[in-house]
């Protein structure tokens, strides 16, 4: 009988690995696929040559669509772990999520640590390489030779990173003689420091920008404004443009160049305009004001979430990151107000997510890299997919170093040195309260500091950056700015 139960449980152990391979597979096919619609949109068409290129630049793009994947499931990792303790809650014993169980979780937490560091130091590096590889001088062109360049600069630039680590291990350990057993923990927690420190910078700002961003895509009420008239005058200075183009010789490149510009900003203008003037009054005096509601309380939730948070930190030392671990999944739920609860922490996620996103490329350190739809190079999705797993692999320590959600990070992420530092994480906490609350504080009061500066005759020293996130100015022929 037990050598029957063993043989018994070996085979539930083995459908059950069959099992959860066969789910981490067919989820990352999905994200795959999507990833390479993603990526296909924004690349450009010129890239796609019949040569030796077109064969580096698509194994570019599989490695690139690769890592965008890993990113995604980067990011639906703590809101799919924590909607599956609260459906193993609610449904003990149901047949058909039995598959949904820890062995699962743990083991997604687990690929998703290995593939984010897989395609952060070995295939993105590997992608940028061999993309501007040439082949060594007296060798024979070719892939071959284009390989063995990637690798030689690939085996340099770990050199030097294991320099770099080594130097500053000893600096900070001087008693970790044995690099292997301190150098990929230290690595590791050093590149979660700086997503999370990049999320800290990029987070606050685009909270603030999301009520700009949602402006921009839905109908604004038309309070005060006479959208015809406004439709007029676009269209008469759409000709004015259109007759000053034709009137010009071709030698004048330049100045055919910025009309041109030019042109297409007032087109643009013109059909936001006629889009806002064929828009249905709920559209135009329910669903916007709605949408800036909701983000307003999102992002006010957030904000006391982190001080209740700081608050935790001062009295309880459990609220750290790397405290205690909690029960197992399924066994309790995490959240104070259950089901209802665990959904405000998944889509305060989401927004954080998107909201980091929208920061990143409103900076303009990162303004560059925005991607365009269909003029977008391999170097450039290479650099984007690479900020975006910097930025998705940090969510999950960000949402729990915040307080976000009360999940305990599984795997590798719950391993970081800096987590168990109480400094470090309310340093953190309070940096993300205060950059969150000026950055609001500075969006909400834009249109009185630009009265006060026009007041005061400041307007024409442009100590005001808010022509950015306006709609109705565009830049002229001159380089300045004109109203309409």
């Amino acid at each position: 009988m037990e050598g029957q139960d063993e043989v018994s449980a070996r085979e539930q152990h083995f459908h059950s690995q069959v099992r959860e391979s066969t789910i981490c597979f067919l989820l990352f096919a999905i994200l795959y696929v999507l990833s390479y619609f993603i990526i296909t949109r924004y690349k450009r068409k010129s890239d796609e040559q019949e040569d030796e290129d077109a064969v580096v630049n698509r194994i570019s793009l599989f490695l690139s669509t690769f890592t965008l994947a890993v990113s995604a499931g980067a990011v639906l990792l703590l809101p799919f772990s924590i909607i599956s303790n609260e459906i193993l809650l609610a449904f003990p014993q149901n047949y058909y999520i039995q598959w949904l169980n820890g062995s699962l979780i743990h083991g997604l937490w687990n690929l998703a640590s290995l593939f984010s560091n897989l395609c952060l130091f070995v295939l993105m590096p590997f992608a940028f390489f061999f993309l501007e590889s040439e082949g060594f001088a007296g060798l024979k062109k070719g892939i071959r030779a284009r390989i063995l360049e990637t690798l030689v600069m690939l085996l340099l630039l770990a050199l030097l990173i294991l320099g770099i680590v080594w130097v500053a291990s000893a600096l900070i350990d001087s008693d970790a003689a044995n690099l292997w057993e301190f150098y990929l923990p230290y690595l590791y927690s050093c590149i979660s420091l700086m997503g999370c420190l990049l999320l800290l910078l990029c987070t606050p700002v685009g909270l603030s920008r999301m009520f700009t961003v949602m402006g921009q895509l839905l109908v604004k009420p038309a309070i005060l404004e006479d959208l015809d008239e406004q439709i007029y005058m676009i269209t008469l200075e759409e000709e004015a443009l259109q007759r000053r183009l034709h009137g010009l010789s071709s030698s004048a490149e330049y100045n055919v160049m910025e009309l041109e510009q030019e042109l297409e900003n007032v087109k643009t203008l013109k059909t936001k305009l006629e889009r806002r003037k064929k828009a249905s009054a709920w559209e135009r005096n329910l669903v916007y004001p709605a949408v800036m509601v909701l983000l307003l309380i999102e992002t006010s939730i957030s904000v006391l979430l982190v001080a209740c948070n700081i608050l935790c930190l001062l009295v309880d030392e459990t609220a750290m990151p790397k405290g205690t671990r909690g029960p197992g999944i399924g066994s309790a739920s995490l959240s104070t107000f259950g089901f209802v609860g665990a959904a405000l922490e998944i889509i305060l996620i989401f927004y954080l997510m998107v909201s980091s996103v929208v920061g990143f490329y409103s900076l303009r350190v990162f303004g560059n890299f925005t991607p365009k739809k269909d003029d977008t190079t391999m170097t450039k999705i290479i650099g984007n997919c690479v900020s975006i797993l910097v930025l998705s692999s940090a969510l999950p320590v960000m949402s729990r170093t915040l307080g976000i959600t009360r999940f305990d990070l599984l795997g590798d992420f719950g391993r970081f040195n800096w987590l168990g530092n109480f400094y470090i994480v309310l340093s953190y906490n309070l940096l993300f309260a205060i950059v969150t609350t000026l950055c609001l504080i500075r969006k909400f009061t834009s249109a009185v500091r630009e009265e006060l500066f026009k007041a005061l005759g400041l307007h024409k020293l442009h100590l005001s950056d808010t022509s950015r996130d306006s709609e109705t100015t565009k830049p002229s022929a001159n380089g300045h700015q004109k109203a309409l």
